[in-house]
């Protein structure tokens, strides 16, 4: 029998929520002193962690840096362009890849009792892991927009160096660094072209 309603999954956002996630969101250079409390950064995690990923893999790993102690220890390891304002960010969060996630596929995917056994190669698992902590880092981004919030994400660090400050144990590696609160016009660059559909896309 046909259906034609239109469902609450199929219906599209409002103008108003297109325009928060992306229109005219902006990445961020400047901070507000507003805080960001801890229910909504574990409310960031729960969100984030709901977008699809390879085999339900979710490699990546969240490490949330709030505190003074723990800026100090990352602002030296950012590129000098992004240590200004990742010190004035209340929130900085450095998005990681755990190249062991196959180990957690035995619950995470369980439908495929052997799905560990996939990932025995390492060079496999970076690929994985790499792929889909991306995925998952702009999911973050867009969970963070829809929950109010505002990012700044960044490249510009020492991966070394940060790896083995923040990821000294295990086999996390570090994939980018986002900084996250209610953003300020400081510094704000008018927004970049983007390319055009024909430009960047076709239709087969």
């Amino acid at each position: 029998m046909a259906f034609d309603a239109v469902t609450t999954r199929d219906a599209p956002l409002s103008e108003a929520a297109l325009a928060q996630l992306f229109t005219e969101a902006r990445t961020r250079n400047g901070w507000t002193d507003r805080p960001v409390p801890e229910a909504l950064l574990r409310q960031l995690y729960d969100l984030t962690k709901f977008g699809p990923t390879a085999v339900n893999a979710t490699p990546a790993r969240f490490v949330f840096v709030t505190s003074p102690e723990a800026k100090a220890r990352l602002v030296p390891l950012m590129s000098e362009g992004n240590q200004a304002k990742t010190a004035q960010a209340p929130v900085t969060v450095i998005i990681g890849h755990d190249l062991d996630f196959h180990e957690h596929l035995p619950v995470l995917f369980p439908h495929a009792p052997g799905a560990k056994d996939w990932f025995g190669e390492e060079a496999g698992r970076k690929e994985t892991a790499f792929r889909n902590s991306s995925l998952q880092g702009g999911y973050f981004l867009l969970a963070a927009r829809a929950l109010g919030l505002d990012v700044g994400p960044m490249s510009g660090f020492d991966p070394a160096g940060v790896k083995a400050e923040f990821f000294p144990d295990g086999n996390v590696e570090p994939n980018f660094i986002v900084n996250l609160g209610y953003g300020s016009d400081e510094n704000l660059f008018p927004r970049s072209p983007r390319l055009g559909f024909e430009e960047a896309a076709q239709i087969l």
